[in-house]
């Protein structure tokens, strides 16, 4: 873990507030690319993953936006209330599994705080000098940030859809207008997302779509089944019960292992299987990855066979 200071803090849209953080020893930070993640790890303890969307070619700061959720799991209420100028906190280094493909044209369609990650693409793709478009939708114009910024890179490739003055973001359009061998980046509420995934395998072979959900779906509500668990270099095998977690029954059993999320969308805990089929509830593994089978996430995957063996 890095320890860093907030050096900067601005509010960049109605309850969302942009921090800018330096390594507390004047090193510099880790390289990363548009679309990766942090840890941030608050004063509490509570560790919560925010996208970048700084500069990738300044190391001595990193830049992350964060929007506040009042009934949310805190830490967006920590941030916004005590991470001041001064203030101390840690971050695991950047994880990306949100990455730009090759693409000759790109177009970005992003919802509410879902402008971070892409934010960083769409300057990215403007330093290449690539063909590109963005849709950025938002309940009113003074909640959603950034926009002078983007604009500022082209008003006639930037759409800004406010809720209360123009509706939502018309998806349909988007992908019908999107050009043959496009990248198609998508970020945002899990309905824009669902909207979005259906029109393109619906209507659409010849784009790629991707893309990134910072809450994941609800799962479906089967039945559980209890399994058995080998953690091979550890030399222990231990019963996951139908009601917890690989996670949970890993630390019990070895102690700490790491992990952040816990939703199955940041990748932190991901785990080579040895033997067995794992059943895959994250948002990250293609369906190729699924296939195989090498990997999981063990905050929220379970076992398709009576035993499991992991590379733990």
């Amino acid at each position: 873990m890095v320890p860093v200071q907030v050096v900067g803090r601005e509010h960049v849209a109605v309850d969302v507030v942009a921090l800018e953080l330096c390594p507390t020893d004047g090193s510099q930070l880790p390289p990363w690319s548009p679309g990766a993640h942090v840890d941030l790890v608050l004063p509490s303890g509570l560790t919560r993953q925010y996208s970048l969307c700084g500069n990738p070619s300044r190391l001595d700061t990193y830049h992350i936006a964060v929007h506040r959720v009042a009934n949310g799991r805190g830490g967006s209420m920590e941030v916004h209330e005590h991470l001041l100028p001064g203030a101390l906190v840690g971050i695991r280094p950047p994880r990306n599994r949100f990455p730009l493909v090759n693409a000759e044209k790109y177009v970005f369609v992003a919802g509410g705080i879902g402008i971070t990650p892409i934010s960083a693409m769409v300057r990215e793709i403007e330093a290449r000098g690539l063909p590109w478009r963005l849709v950025y939708g938002g309940r009113s114009l003074d909640r959603m940030a950034f926009t002078d910024d983007l604009t500022a890179l082209g008003s006639d490739r930037v759409e800004l859809v406010p809720q209360d003055d123009a509706g939502f973001p018309d998806l349909r359009a988007v992908v019908r207008d999107a050009p043959t061998g496009a990248a198609v980046y998508c970020c945002g509420p899990a309905p824009m997302l669902a909207a979005i995934e259906h029109e393109v395998s619906a209507t659409r072979d010849d784009i790629e779509l991707r893309i990134e959900r910072f809450v994941a779906p609800d799962e479906p509500q089967g039945e559980r089944q209890a399994f058995e668990l080998e953690l091979r270099r550890s030399g222990v095998t231990v019963t996951v019960p139908a009601d917890r977690s690989i996670l949970d029954v890993v630390i019990d059993a070895i102690g700490d292992v790491e992990f952040s999320c816990e939703q199955g969308i940041c990748g932190a805990c991901e785990t080579k299987v040895l033997a067995g089929r794992p059943e895959h509830h994250d948002e990250l593994l293609s369906p190729e990855e699924r296939a195989e089978g090498a990997t999981m996430m063990i905050c929220v995957g379970r076992s398709k066979t009576p035993r499991l063996v992991l590379d733990l």
